[in-house]
């Protein structure tokens, strides 16, 4: 695509890159390229004069590329003390500092290609990051940006002799990555749709309508939030991941929260898919949630105050096939991201699915092999 060509920092020969899109050989956009999809979402905004503005938080951990084939991963060194990181201080910053020179060529790399990224923190989990990139008015280029630094991480990763994963869960006894999206949406007159015209910090009807949208699209939508068999590892009580489609004010337990902030800065931040989504999917069936939700006039659940994963029976579809078959007999999957597109992706991922079940797992070999 015109203007997607730059430079690839992290690698020994001189390398670049470019982001492709798919066509017919009549040059018409393929319906199902999770790019076009999400286009098609950001067209139905345009058509009402609306703009969404959309930023990205992706979580990843840092681990050691020496690993025995079906042994579990484990946390990188740290170049700086020669250990692995046994614990972990959320947005500490002994933990940046260990992994220092590994952060600071992500940042480089972001500036050489041109990814709007804001800031690093250490997350809950040893050897865990996230990197939040910066809000734009073009979802599809937001979109663009989180899947350039998935890349620049993972290359960066390698050139220091460590891989990057962005699997859903890596560990079975630490936390999971998330992809957090940050959405508010600007009128025709450029003003923010969600803030309260009073000032105040509550926000506006339409934030309600669009959490109430984002609320009833949800369970719709798990397939392309947590799109493999990892994923459903990830949705777990108490892993702070929401399990029901709740919303707060500045409430991270929920699935939907309103951060704190000045009125126009209102937003809402979807917290529900893990970082293995597609960055373009997962936006596009954000905002087709929030414009269902400011068309149709859709009410909103009362807020929680407190710890929702404590008060909230969780309602999330609980296995992977439950949750492609509500995709699959979704009426607003077919109207808003397509109906052909619904039937490719479910088929896709449908056959994934029962490629992994008829796995037989080295789990099933201990418990199982000579005890039954």
């Amino acid at each position: 695509m015109p203007g997607t060509l730059v430079p690839v920092p992290w690698t020994a020969r001189p390398s670049a890159q470019v982001l492709l899109t798919m066509v017919d050989p009549g040059g018409v956009p393929f319906f199902a390229d999770p790019r076009v999809v999400l286009q098609r979402v950001f067209d139905r905004y345009r058509a009402r004069g609306l703009t969404p503005v959309v930023a990205i938080e992706l979580e990843f951990f840092l681990i050691d590329r020496k690993r025995e084939d079906h042994a579990p991963p484990i946390p990188a060194i740290s170049p700086v003390t020669g250990n692995r990181q046994a614990t972990t201080q959320c947005y500490g910053l002994d933990e940046l500092d260990d992994f220092e020179a590994v952060l600071d060529d992500v940042a480089n790399a972001c500036r050489v290609q041109r990814i709007p990224a804001m800031a690093a923190s250490a997350e809950y989990a040893p050897g865990q990051f996230e990197i939040n990139l910066t809000h734009v008015d073009d979802p599809v280029k937001a979109a663009d940006h989180a899947v350039m630094l998935k890349r620049a991480v993972k290359g960066v990763a390698r050139a220091h002799g460590m891989n990057a994963t962005f699997m859903a869960r890596p560990f079975s006894e630490e936390t999971g990555n998330g992809l957090h999206l940050h959405v508010s949406v600007l009128g025709p007159d450029g003003r923010n749709i969600f803030a309260d015209p009073k000032g105040g910090k509550l926000g506006s009807p339409a934030l309600g309508h669009a959490v109430g949208g984002l609320a009833a699209s949800m369970n719709d939508c798990m397939a392309l939030f947590a799109p493999t068999a990892n994923a459903y590892k990830r949705l777990r009580p108490a892993n702070y991941v929401p399990m029901s489609a709740c919303w707060g004010y500045n409430n991270r337990s929920c699935a939907f929260r309103v951060p704190a902030g000045s009125a126009a800065s209102t937003r809402i931040e979807h917290r529900v898919a893990g970082a293995d989504a597609n960055p373009y999917l997962a936006t596009a069936a954000v905002l087709a949630g929030i414009l269902h939700g400011i068309e149709t006039e859709a009410e909103a659940p009362p807020p929680i105050d407190g710890n929702a994963y404590e008060t909230e029976k969780p309602t999330v579809p609980k296995t992977w096939a439950a949750a492609l078959e509500c995709f699959e007999t979704s009426d607003f999957v077919a109207d808003w991201l397509g109906a052909d597109f619904r039937r490719v992706f479910h088929a896709v991922k449908e056959s994934e699915r029962q490629d992994f079940e008829a796995i037989v797992t080295p789990l099933e070999w201990r418990w199982y092999l000579t005890t039954v």
